[in-house]
């Protein structure tokens, strides 16, 4: 095994997916990479008074400011890349910007009548904190909230949308350390960025940001032959989560269980209906996110639901 560092400059960032971008890293199944992502902005520096412009690595950026991508030795389509991530370590720096677009979710709220309203964290990687500019203190609990492979088809893709077959704003707060996430790969080396730092988000991301910050990640590339199951899914340590994404929520919703009852079935031996029976009782239905335009919903089968 050999352990790979990526720090985020002008050549190893990107702020789209294509499978015809060059990958700035290449490595081996079974390898490590340390990986420095900028947040989700791109920020050069942090911003000392809120809303403040600050440089940022795009001057008129596309998506989310990521690092990478990082081709995987003999990735193909119709294999599956094995994310593991062994930990994550955000900068000490954060912010949060609520009522900043004028979308559906806003205007129901009456949040159009209002500036933008911005909160700069203070963060305490060792301690596990975040401090506002109003002295409220949250627990982190850090994630990415990108973690995607290129598209089959070719061209630049936003990175804003998840998308079913290469994952990308998935937004799972329940995607932290200790977690494998299981990405289908659609192009030669599968291309995986990494980005959009977050040290904490509540199920949903409801304003659009989490506290985006920089973040450093440790995680471990495999390739898979035989999946669980097809699609996005993830083992965490909150439990096995599969994932639906559309524009209409009761889809995105009825994709998870529907991959969630695959699992399901496999684990357990069942049909079907009988894995719907089992589900009604042991299996959460959570809103991942509401923000980027393509709504996200996970199932979670617990750890310990089903002896």
């Amino acid at each position: 095994m050999t352990v790979h560092h990526l720090d985020p400059e002008t050549g190893t960032t990107i702020d789209y997916f294509s499978r015809d971008a060059s990958p700035v890293l290449t490595v081996d199944p079974g390898d490590t990479v340390i990986v420095r992502s900028l947040d989700a902005s791109g920020f050069l520096e942090r911003q000392q008074t809120p809303g403040e412009q600050r440089p940022t690595m795009f001057a008129e950026p596309r998506g989310h400011c990521l690092t990478g991508p990082i081709a995987v030795r003999s990735a193909e389509p119709g294999m599956v890349l094995a994310l593991r991530i062994d930990s994550l370590r955000p900068d000490p720096w954060g912010w949060t910007v609520a009522a900043a677009r004028d979308n559906l979710l806003n205007r129901r709220l009456g949040l159009t009548e209002y500036p933008p309203s911005w909160l700069l964290w203070e963060i305490d990687a060792d301690a596990g904190t975040a401090t506002d500019q109003w002295e409220h203190v949250v627990r982190t609990d850090p994630f990415l909230g990108v973690m995607g492979v290129a598209p089959a088809d070719p061209g630049e893709h936003s990175t804003i949308p998840p998308r079913a077959v290469g994952g990308g704003n998935i937004d799972c707060r329940s995607l932290g350390a200790g977690s494998t996430l299981y990405l289908p790969v659609n192009a030669p080396g599968a291309l995986l960025t990494l980005g959009d730092g977050h040290a904490r988000q509540g199920d949903g991301e409801v304003c659009g940001t989490a506290i985006e910050c920089p973040m450093t990640t440790q995680a471990t590339l495999d390739l898979v032959t035989a999946p669980a199951i097809p699609g996005i899914h993830a083992e965490t340590p909150s439990g096995r989560i599969t994932f639906g994404f559309d524009t209409d929520l009761n889809e995105a919703m009825a994709q998870a269980l529907d991959a969630m009852l695959g699992w399901m079935q496999v684990l357990y031996g069942l049909d079907k209906a009988a894995a719907m029976a089992l589900a009604s009782p042991t299996v959460d239905l959570r809103v991942t996110q509401v923000a980027n335009d393509v709504w996200g919903v996970h199932a979670l089968l617990p750890v310990g639901a089903i002896s």
